[in-house]
Parts: structure tokens; sequence; C-alpha cells
């Protein structure tokens, strides 16, 4: 079957020269203070290259194969546990033999202190060759990770500040567990009736007189639910009035909840797992409903923190689903192309056939487009999540160094929250539109089970609903821009004002083409903040002349206010994510000259997408909001 990393020379590209491995090794290493460690950054760059190896050569040769079988057995329900089929039991025995779980995972602690880098870029090989399989194994050492990252964080761990080791840590026992394999965990947030509108979770965390927690509620879609740590966030505040700051998501807390324990060789559940899932596609991953009954909990950090929490978590998870739908969009391409070389019609094989030729060559584009702008995410979410740690236990240093590397830690925090919800939103929708093209190359034969293509769209079908939804991503990124520009519009302007210069004077033609797109969105920008503004100035007749600046400037109401932008979110949202690979790409030319052919291809598709969505901001919305309002006002009215 060969080799799912050595046959990817865009991979490949990242462990070569596409990385910046210098800081990220450094942080990762402590400034390679470990005995037990590489030596230098070259020596860890070529171990994680053997590792990336290992794991390509593994999932080409004992879980591609197998994805059939492994959609078509599920996984089975009985006596209240989730029952692994044989062959995805030994794919996870294998796993686990190899010692991956505990990849990213401190060697003090049982692991291989390899980068998160590392896991996201082997994450998307896994996805390869069955998201199924990637999915649960993520929710290993991933989640032992967390524990540590929210230990660290809550100042519950002890570091040794010279040498960067953790000396002792609240869940240490849990991690260890997790790192040998033996259990792994989960994060529960949904709720019936509380899926993307958080306010509404029910699920409560109470203490006793003696400080003990417990949890108790139901959480449901939970991806490898049947694991035995769960990350729950309750409500452990009662708001009295909107006003409260523990009204809606500031009444919410972070608890880790055992859901069963070993006594005597037996295991004693402490929360139920009450129904497996029957889904569409991921047969071979558990999505579990769970009930808690005053179960007992550890609290993470303080209450009231649950949201800050969470959201920590959630980045991870959308950066690992954003590499997730690479592994299935690099399947999708693959196998179409494979077929298409194969299949004649009309004198010779399809993939001469021009619009053929066109599915495919944009197929291409967008994996690349995608792996560029995830890769990028990836590192700058982890730089600033290791800059954090680093300042958290380093407590002498030189007041310079002290604010460089805060500014540093802001920049790249900034860097990533921009490009993580466009990079779940593209990846996510581009997975689904290629996993279709893929069937419809195919013909008869795709609809069929035979060849794997009608698999891979229904595994790609639940990317655009988990770890939050395509339309909340497009919402996050149009209040984080639209936001930006109300915080420092002068700044704004002078972005604009760059782009529309370097589209006229750049010497170099990708770069005057990157310039036009920047304009592009800017233009986008600045048509949906004039109109935000102009309905809100429109309302300033409710208020006297002397409350005008506070009713502008304050008290902006996004429901009401953001009407229009929020309706063409989606819209926006395409353009900022194809200005962000641009600039990527554009960045890997300069330094790459190979790499402007990817450019290239990538703006003659992000140019007139980009224009069209431009258009449609400009041109349309209108009838629909005033069809909206009329709706309102008669129900309204009828109350």
């Amino acid at each position: 079957m060969g080799n799912y990393f050595k046959d990817n020379e865009d991979l490949q590209f990242y462990f070569e020269r596409g990385i910046d491995w210098a800081p990220l090794v450094e942080l990762t290493e402590h400034h390679f203070k470990s005995s037990e460690g590489p030596a230098n950054v070259a020596e860890a760059v070529e171990l994680y290259r053997d590792i990336a190896d290992l794991i390509g050569q593994f999932v080409a040769d004992d879980i591609a194969p197998h994805a059939a079988q492994l959609d078509r057995e599920k996984v089975g329900f009985a006596d209240g546990e989730a029952i692994h089929p044989d062959r995805l039991q030994g794919i996870f025995d294998q796993i686990q033999a190899m010692e991956l779980h505990g990849m990213c995972l401190p060697r003090e602690l049982g692991g291989m202190n390899s980068p998160l880098m590392l896991y996201f870029l082997t994450s998307e090989i896994m996805g390869r060759g069955d998201v199924s399989v990637m999915a649960h194994y993520g929710f290993h050492g991933g989640m032992a990770a967390a524990m540590l990252m929210f230990s660290l964080r809550e100042g519950t761990t002890k570091v040794d500040p010279d040498k960067g080791t953790i000396l002792e840590t609240r869940f240490e026992k849990f991690v260890r567990e997790i790192a040998r394999g033996d259990a792994w965990g989960c994060m529960d947030i949904t709720e019936p009736d509380a899926g993307s509108d958080m306010a509404r979770l029910r699920c409560k965390g109470e203490q006793d007189e003696d400080g003990n927690w417990f949890v108790t509620g139901m959480k449901l879609f939970i991806t490898s639910g049947h694991g035995k740590y769960h990350f729950v966030i309750a409500r452990t505040e009662e708001a009295g009035d909107p006003d409260d700051p523990f009204a809606g998501l500031g009444g919410l807390s972070m608890f880790l909840v055992p859901t069963y324990e070993e006594r005597d060789g037996e295991r004693v559940r402490l929360a139920t797992i009450d129904r497996i899932e029957e889904k569409l596609g991921h047969h071979a991953s558990v999505t579990a409903q769970i009930s808690f009954e005053r179960t007992p909990a550890f609290l993470i950090g303080k209450r009231g923190e649950g949201f800050e929490y969470m959201l920590t978590l959630m980045n991870g998870a959308r950066l690992g689903v954003g590499f997730e739908c690479i592994g299935l969009i690099e399947a999708a391409v693959r196998l179409a192309a494979d077929y298409a070389a194969e299949r004649g019609s009309m004198g010779k094989t399809i993939d001469r056939h021009e619009m053929i030729a066109d599915y495919l060559d944009e197929m291409r584009t967008d994996v690349q487009a995608l792996r560029a702008v995830c890769v990028h995410g990836a590192f700058q979410e982890e730089m600033a999540t290791k800059i954090g740690l680093h300042l958290g236990y380093k407590k002498d240093l030189p007041e310079l160094e002290q604010k460089r590397l805060e500014r540093a830690m802001k920049r790249h925090k900034a860097a990533a929250r921009r490009v993580t919800p466009l990079l779940k939103y593209f990846g996510a929708e581009r997975a689904v539109e290629h996993a279709r093209r893929g069937v419809q190359i195919h013909g008869g034969v795709g609809y069929t089970k035979e060849y794997g293509a009608e698999k891979l769209l229904r595994d790609a079908m639940v990317f655009p609903i988990y770890e939050g939804t395509s339309q909340i991503q497009s919402l996050m990124a149009m209040k984080d821009n639209l936001g930006a520009i109300l915080k420092n519009p002068r700044e704004f302007v002078r972005r604009g004002a760059q782009a529309r210069w370097r589209a006229l004077s750049a010497r170099d033609p990708l770069e005057k083409r990157v310039a036009k797109l920047q304009a592009t969105t800017h233009a986008a920008l600045q048509h949906l903040i004039m109109r935000t503004a102009g309905d809100k100035l429109r309302g300033l007749g409710e208020h006297k002349v002397t409350e005008w600046p506070d009713a502008f400037l304050k008290n902006w109401n996004p429901k009401r206010d953001f009407a229009f932008a929020m309706l063409h979110a989606e819209h926006l949202t395409k353009m900022l994510f194809d200005e962000a690979a641009a600039e990527i790409l554009l960045e890997q030319a300069k330094a790459h000259p190979d790499r402007r052919e990817l450019l290239e291809r990538w703006l003659d598709r992000a140019e007139p997408r980009s224009r069209h969505m431009l258009d449609l901001i400009q041109t349309t919305g209108d009838r629909l909001l005033a069809t909206l309002e009329e709706a309102e006002a008669t129900a309204a009215a009828a109350e």
C-alpha cells in the first residue's frame, strides 16, 4: 500500500522547509537542557520525520486497507458499554504498542515530548486512512495534554524553573494512564436543546459542605464518550438577573470527571452510557449520550471560568478537525485521480477530459492551501501556548525579556485566532464538496460501496457540524473582524491603503495579485461596517442628542445591530480564507520559488470567487432582512 508520508511531497515540504522548527523545538525541549532528548534542532526534526514515516507506513498497511471493514462492522453496545470490533481494537492495540498516545506528553510523564505540530501532521496521515480512527486517537494524548495544560494554568503543577521539567502535577496518575494507552478522555459540552447556545446548558456542578464537587445532568453527541476521563462543562452559578456576572456563560465551570473505576478487577460505573448513536458516517467512532447523577468531579480552575477553559479545548479541537479534513480530502483526491486515470471514455481516460481535469486541479489546489493555513494556525497556537507556559514558571526573567515574550505571545495568539475559524470553515465545507466530487467522478460505481467514494462523503458530512458548526465559525470570523475595525478604524484604513498601493506598485506580479485580493476583502469589510454603522446611526433618533456618543460607540447589540453582517458572514468567511491562504502561500513563494506554482493555482481560484462574494455582499440581502423584520414585528404584536 506504500507509505502515506513518503508519497506526499507537499506534506514532506513542511518537515523539510515549510516550518520554522527551531523556536518550536527549543520551547518544547526547554533549550535542550535534558540529556534524554535530542541534542539540537536538526536531530529533533530528524526524529519527527522518522515518527511520521513510521505512522505513514502503519496507516497505509494496517488502517487504510481495512477502512471498509471498520465502516461495516461499526461499534457495538451491550450492558451499558461500547464494544470495539476486533479489527478496530487490534489497530488501537498496535497504536498502544507504538506508544503514540504519549507523543506530545513530557518524558517525565511517560511521553515522547514531541511538539503538537507533529501530532497534527500525523493526524492528517491517520485521517487519510480512516477518519473514525483518527478522531478516536485524538482523544487519548490530546485530553492528557489538556489535563497537564489546565493544571499548569491553575497553578497545581510544579516545574523545575531551570530545566522546565514537571516535578509534580495534579492529574499525574490520569496522564500516565492515558500515555500508556490504558484509558482516554473526551469533552462533554452539548446537551439537549443546548448545542451552539451554551448559555442554555443545564448540567449542574454542585459542592457539598466538605468542598467535594459533583456533576448531575445529561450530555449527548460525545465523541469517544466511552472514555474514562470527561471534561464536563456544567453550570455552578444561578443568575439573579441579566446583569449578574454569572448570568449565561459566566455561570459555567469546567470539571474533570472520571466516569468509572476499576474495583477488584471489575468496572464500576460512576456515570452511565445511555446510548451509542447510529450515524451516517464515522461508524468506527463512538458518539455517546452520557448521564451523570451526582458523579464525583474535580473542579478545573475557579468556578465561573468554564467557558474560558472550554475555548482552549475547542481551539485545539478545531485545528484537529482542520487536519482531519485534509486527510479526508487527500483520500478523496487520490481515489478520484486514480480512478479517472484508468476509466476510459470517448477515446481517452476521463482525467484528460477538461471538466474532470478542472475538478481534480481544484481539489489538489484546495488541499494544499488548506494544509498551508492549518500548519500556520497550528504553529501560531503552539507558540502562543508554550510561550505562555514558559512565562508561567520562569519567575526570574529580566523585565525586557518578560515584555518581549509577552508581546510575542500576544502576536502568536492573535494570528492563531485569525485563522482558526477560517480553516475549520473551509476545511469542513471543502471536505464535503470534494468527497461529493469524488463520487461524481466515479460515476455509477461511486454510488456503490465497492470503491469507497461514498464512504468518504458520509464521513465528511459531520465536519460542518461538530466542534462548532460552519455557521458558528463564520459568525466568529465576522465578529472578530468587524470588532477590530470598531476598535481601531485608523488601522483598518491604513491596511486598505497599503493593499491598494501594493496592487499597483509591487514588482512581483503574484504579490500584486495577492494585494488585489486583500483590497477586495477590504472593500467587503468596508461595506459591512458602513452598512452596520448606518443602521446604528438611524437608530440614534430614539436617544437624546447628548446620548448619541454612548449610543453609537457603546451598547452594541449583535442580534440587532449586526443583522446585515450576520446575513453575509459566510460570504465574508470565504473571502477571509482566500486572503489568508494567499498571504501564507506568498510568504512561502518568497522563500521557496518552487512554491510559486501553487500560489498561482490558488489565485486563479480565489480571485473570481472573492469578486463574486463581494458582489453578493454589496448587492443582496435587503429583501430577506425586510421579510425577517416584518415576521418579528408580527410575532411581537401577537404576543
